[in-house]
């Protein structure tokens, strides 16, 4: 039986609700967490350790937002595309640019024989495209246009942007846990107000959190794929091009040398750089079988 259409308009707006709905779940963490810490430490003391965490956590991706595009391209190693060198680059990001209505980003190249590539930048106007020598050698014209749409549709939904903001909070809650359980060692035995259960709620709610709201981060991040994936088929406006890419990035497995990146840019690629336990990307195959539904 034949699975039934998608329409990439109802993909892009179910999966943007879909990743709205996931960072409305580890803010309630994060408010639940506070109230819980609280609840067994002195409340002046939690605003005390609620302010430096905050503090912290937009310190550190404030700085990294801005710089995002710089760090990127830095941490792979990649050098600037040459007009020359790369004409079919070129000429489909400028192809892409009129169909987005998007400024031109900058063109970088890393050495690499895996396909792949990324986007980077604050916004449209400071954004950065990088691609792997291994996709501009083996991909054709449509499967690199359908590539470099995927990153333009990073560009175009502002997901570093979005990406910042769950790294706010998920910071925030692992710098609270942290101070909280180091907390323990010095103020549980003088604290004779909190019973012990609700110490131990506090400890093992300490603990999980952050696990708990690390796994919704992936689940946004693999949300944000999807849905640049059927942006992607809009600027497009034909799939083949992107399912052929990542049917030779499948096939690819296993055959070419994994790309070792850092785990704090591994997201931003079209494709997971290496194999992982808990992945930012959604399986290829599952992507596949969206793609080809459209």
């Amino acid at each position: 039986m034949e699975k039934a259409r998608i329409d990439f308009r109802d993909q892009i707006a179910r999966n943007k609700f879909k990743s709205l709905i996931l960072i409305i779940v580890i803010f309630l963490f994060f408010v639940v967490l506070g109230y819980v810490i609280s609840m067994v430490l002195d409340p002046g003391y939690f605003f005390i350790i609620m302010i430096f965490s905050i503090i912290f956590s937009l310190l550190y991706t404030v700085i990294g937002y801005y710089n995002s595009d710089k760090i990127a391209i830095a941490s792979v190693g990649a050098r600037p595309a040459s007009r020359q060198e790369h004409s079919q680059f070129f000429r489909s990001v400028e192809s892409l640019t009129i169909a987005s209505g998007l400024p031109m980003p900058r063109l970088f190249v890393m050495e690499s024989e895996q396909i792949n590539g990324f986007a980077s930048g604050r916004d449209p106007h400071h954004s950065v495209i990088c691609m792997t020598s291994g996709a501009l050698k083996k991909l054709n014209k449509d499967e690199l246009e359908g590539v470099l749409a995927h990153e333009m549709s990073h560009i175009a939904n502002y997901d570093i942007r979005f990406i910042t903001l769950t790294a706010v909070l998920v910071g925030m809650v692992a710098i609270i846990s942290e101070i909280f359980l180091r907390s323990l060692w010095m103020h549980g035995d003088k604290d004779n107000k909190a019973s012990a259960i609700l110490m131990l709620i506090g400890i093992l709610f300490a603990i999980f959190a952050p696990i708990v709201v690390q796994l919704v981060q992936l689940a946004i991040s693999r949300k944000r794929e999807y849905t640049a994936d059927a942006t992607a088929v809009k600027f497009t406006r034909y799939p083949s091009g992107l399912i052929g890419a990542l049917k030779k990035i499948k096939g690819d497995y296993g055959k070419v040398k994994e790309k070792h990146v850092s785990k704090a840019v591994s997201p931003l690629f079209f494709a997971a750089p290496m194999k992982e336990l808990l992945s930012t990307h959604p399986p290829l195959e599952k992507r596949i079988e969206t793609l080809e539904r459209m």
